[in-house]
């Protein structure tokens, strides 16, 4: 496995795996061993029964504040520009991370505890539930200082939330974004006072833990789905995957529990 002081995990008894970017000192920016622990540790999380939620987030006082520039750690081979060794990184390690979260079996929270720029606001916004700290920010930084577009999938999630018009105007303005302007335009799903941020994530991921997780991550899977294809195609869609899904012995719980006035008890059941 690659063993990394960048990534911090810790399991709850309940099944929620809490995976802490820990490279405080630079606002957790992404540099090699960072992100390939971070893959190493999602690859992981889809062979461990015992997670039944992800949540990812940042130590200390920022979330992510993008690819390393200074420091990146990446291996290099002569003669090759900026341009094909960057291609390069995100082949091998960005493009991978942001699919090992979008398409991991379990549920994922990614959870902002600060600051989230550049590459930082893709990586933020793969989550399945986006919330934030009340004084976290969003910026897009890669045109306005860099002249290169957004990556990390911030060029797709962005103006898929919020629109063009406002991707737009993070993307060549560069400014901050604060929570309440996010939950606002629809780029995370809401935001927590700092002094309750932990709880209120911790909340939220034990309340997901205890529910089907296989069928909640169906249903992002769902609405990921339908950005593709058409209403008729979507249709077809929804019918072979309810094909599936009410044969599962999560569906069967939930009825018996319903008819029987209870909560149902889907911890019990294994995938």
């Amino acid at each position: 496995f690659f063993m990394t002081e960048a990534i911090q995990t810790e399991l709850s008894e309940s099944g929620v795996l809490f995976i802490r970017l820990n490279r405080p000192e630079v606002l957790n920016s992404m540099n090699r061993d960072l992100v390939m622990g971070l893959l190493e540790t999602m690859n992981e999380v889809n062979e461990d029964p015992k997670v039944r939620v992800v949540v990812i987030t940042g130590n200390g006082r920022g979330f992510c504040a993008g690819a390393d520039l200074a420091n990146g750690g990446w291996p290099e081979e002569k003669n090759t520009s900026p341009g094909q060794a960057a291609a390069n990184n995100m082949e091998i390690g960005f493009k991978p991370i942001v699919r090992a979260i979008t398409s991991s079996d379990m549920p994922v929270i990614t959870a902002i505890n600060g600051i989230a720029a550049g590459g930082g606001v893709g990586l933020a916004l793969s989550g399945d539930l986006v919330v934030a700290a009340e004084s976290a920010k969003f910026k897009l930084v890669f045109g306005p200082q860099l002249g290169i577009i957004s990556d990390v999938g911030s060029s797709w999630f962005v103006p898929h939330l919020i629109g063009r018009a406002r991707a737009n105007g993070m993307g060549l303005l560069g400014e901050d974004i604060t929570a309440k302007e996010a939950k606002e335009w629809g780029l995370i799903w809401d935001y927590f006072p700092d002094e309750k941020f932990k709880d209120s994530v911790s909340i939220l991921a034990e309340r997901i833990a205890n529910g089907p997780v296989v069928g909640l991550k169906a249903v992002v899977k769902a609405h990921d789905h339908a950005f593709s294809t058409s209403l008729d195609k979507q249709l077809d869609y929804e019918r072979d995957t309810q094909k599936i899904f009410l044969d599962r012995e999560e569906f069967r719980e939930g009825v018996k529990a319903f008819i029987e006035k209870r909560k149902p008890d889907f911890k019990s059941i294994k995938n």
